[in-house]
């Protein structure tokens, strides 16, 4: 997913969000959409709308006074978009020095509580996948975490949340997780390795817990999962993980993660790479009835 968008805070994150465009080969300026606009972004573009107006200015002439894309200005003013410092300190000036979009921008909140910024696109663009591919090496994949695994995730995250922060995270982490019973159709491949299930997280109850959650979400016939042996050795994807998926017109887009940080890949060419890596890494993992036997065992011996 290399389309590297202007991201609300003024750094390039590639993060998707076609929305109802998802079904589209999907353009480069949408992937700056906000997944679902907060009233506070609707209010903040209607106010910007009203004193460009005032000012008798149209989206073209804010646009070169911001120093910023039409586009951009569009967006912002129809609440699709989250402003940036600088697009609120330009915009500002251009319009009036009121003071009006300085306090306004003090409210402003984004969509989908509980996801991350750089996740929030991706997130989207999941729920009308029709397919959709994961390799994890660092833990076990959010669609398949347990309810105490996924808390402790979120308890160990810095900075600290509070409960309330920590509630939404979770009620946002299983309303993804709903996703996989309600689209029974939908082919998921889950790749993960061995020490994932390894890494103690609390109790051997807990560990249990994790393991039966894990077994019994892939158990589905349109859920597959493979795991990626110890002996293994080095793989296909040593990279870092990958979430592949495909979109309604057959359009396939990729998606990395690291620290603080998303990135969303279309790129034709850097996306091939990743499927082609994912395939082989296919081959290198157990089979899905040699993995399950492994969880298996893994859980035997707790």
């Amino acid at each position: 997913m290399d389309i590297a968008d202007e991201e609300a805070d003024g750094t390039e994150r590639a993060e998707h969000g076609a929305g109802d465009d998802d079904e589209r080969s999907v353009p480069a300026g949408e992937w700056e959409r906000e997944p679902h606009p907060p009233d506070s972004l609707r209010t903040f573009g209607a106010v910007v709308q009203a004193l460009r107006e005032h000012a008798g200015l149209s989206r073209a002439e804010l646009a070169v006074r911001v120093r910023f894309s039409k586009h951009t200005v569009e967006s912002v003013e129809l609440g699709r978009r989250m402003p940036d410092e600088e697009f609120v300190e330009r915009a500002e000036v251009a319009l009036g020095n009121t003071g009006a979009l300085r306090k306004a921008a003090c409210h402003l909140t984004r969509g989908e509580a509980g996801l991350a910024a750089w996740f929030r696109r991706w997130a989207r663009l999941e729920r009308k996948a029709v397919s959709l591919c994961t390799y994890e090496c660092r833990l076990v994949p959010g669609l398949l975490q347990s309810e105490a695994y996924a808390r402790a995730v979120f308890d160990g995250t810095i900075p600290l949340r509070t409960d309330e922060e920590m509630e939404t995270q979770f009620t946002a982490r299983m309303k993804r997780q709903a996703m996989m019973k309600e689209r029974p159709k939908v082919p998921f491949s889950f790749i993960i390795e061995e020490h994932v299930f390894r890494r103690r997280f609390g109790g051997a109850e807990l560990m249990r817990e994790l393991v039966d959650e894990v077994l019994e979400r892939s158990a589905p016939r349109n859920v597959t999962l493979q795991v990626v042996p110890l002996e293994a050795g080095l793989h296909a994807c040593l990279d870092g993980p990958v979430q592949i998926l495909e979109t309604p017109a057959g359009q396939r887009l990729c998606y990395s993660e690291g620290q603080r940080n998303g990135r969303l890949i279309s790129d034709r060419k850097e996306v091939r790479l990743l499927c082609q890596r994912y395939d082989t890494l296919r081959s290198q993992a157990l089979s899905p009835t040699e993995s399950r036997a492994l969880l298996e065992r893994l859980r035997g011996e707790l």
